[in-house]
């Protein structure tokens, strides 16, 4: 990575870029770049698509632990700051992993994030599951933690104690849930002492949530939405036949033509106008460019918000499989889809 840090001159000013008011009184980039490589991108390319995104007008980075890249993005955090870009202009994110859910395991898991990222806090940190269940890299989808459970709200409030803590303690500035359920998450909101200022969670044309979305933004929550067009790089154990691809959606292609984009950029500018904060992933510089670019340009139609509304198939993509636990009937044991937290 060089030294010198240059905005591009074909980016976008990052003060255009609209921004989501949260309950503390801060406000987090309307959009932001995803940094999940899902088994098929190096850490050396996820990085250096950190700093050009940074340098065409991202100020949200979206990272986590287990995606074992963070020790290189916090390179790239440093050179854009040594280069000019001010600490207090970046939203920075994290997310503690499944394995570090214990008590003593919470507060130096953020430490070495910070460390990694080469950063005095975060703007964000959140559980990245509600379970502690976890696997290896790259595994497939049959692979299962033996010791796997189900979700146990007095084992995930001693988390939350420990995520409260990172906040008094001024490492982190929010916290936040993520797969997160309305069940869990009422939960959760009916015994924090610092409430979650955000929840991450699929959302895509073909995956709307609106009962979450809505319960989330009436809580006061931030919605932030992963794999905004569908996670087209998902890994192949995310992959069932079942799967649909929004970008091939006729109202999609439909929108995309008549703006002159490609597909992706509508499902973006949808999450976006939508009220949510999309995190697309791409390493490539045309890709992360269009999609930050749409956010600031002219809006989706009254016409075609209402004809997306009306796509949604109810497809999860990111199912979780490999997070079930011994007795489960299925993925959709890790979603409540009943209304109900499933407890075996």
């Amino acid at each position: 990575m060089s030294n010198a840090f240059v905005i591009a001159s074909d980016g976008v000013d990052p003060k255009l870029v609209p921004h989501r008011p949260l309950y503390t009184g801060a406000k987090i980039p309307g959009i932001g770049l995803g940094t999940f490589g899902s088994d098929r991108f190096s850490a050396e390319e996820i990085a250096q698509a950190v700093q050009d995104a940074i340098a065409v007008g991202y100020r949200q980075i979206d990272c986590a632990s287990v995606y074992g890249n963070e020790h290189l993005i916090g390179l790239a955090l440093r050179d854009v700051m040594a280069g000019g870009v001010p600490r207090e202009e970046l939203w920075i994110t994290s997310k503690l992993w499944n394995d570090k859910h214990g008590e003593y395991d919470v507060i130096p898991s953020c430490e070495k994030s910070l460390k990694d990222l080469q950063l005095d806090y975060l703007d964000l940190y959140l559980v990245h599951w509600p379970f502690p269940n976890h696997h290896a890299p790259g595994v497939s989808a049959d692979s299962r933690d033996p010791c796997a459970q189900p979700y146990i709200h007095e084992h995930f409030m001693k988390t939350w104690r420990q995520m409260e803590k990172l906040v008094e303690r001024g490492l982190v500035r929010h916290i936040g849930t993520s797969n997160v359920t309305i069940p869990k998450l009422k939960l959760i909101l009916r015994d924090a002492e610092i409430k979650p200022a955000c929840n991450e969670m699929e959302l895509h044309p073909h995956f709307q949530q609106p009962d979450l979305f809505r319960f989330v933004v009436n809580n006061g929550i931030v919605p932030i939405g992963y794999s905004p067009i569908g996670s087209p790089r998902r890994p192949n154990r995310d992959r069932t036949d079942a799967d649909t691809v929004d970008i091939e959606d006729p109202v999609i292609v439909t929108i995309a033509q008549r703006l002159n984009v490609h597909p992706a950029v509508v499902c973006v500018k949808w999450a976006a106008q939508r009220g949510q904060v999309p995190i697309p992933f791409s390493i490539r510089r045309e890709q992360y460019l269009s999609n930050l670019k749409c956010v600031v340009s002219d809006p989706l139609t009254d016409e075609e918000m209402q004809a997306i509304a009306g796509i949604d198939k109810n497809c999860r993509l990111i199912k979780g499989q490999v997070f079930l636990w011994q007795g489960a009937r299925g993925w959709e044991d890790l979603w409540d889809v009943n209304g109900e937290i499933t407890t075996r």
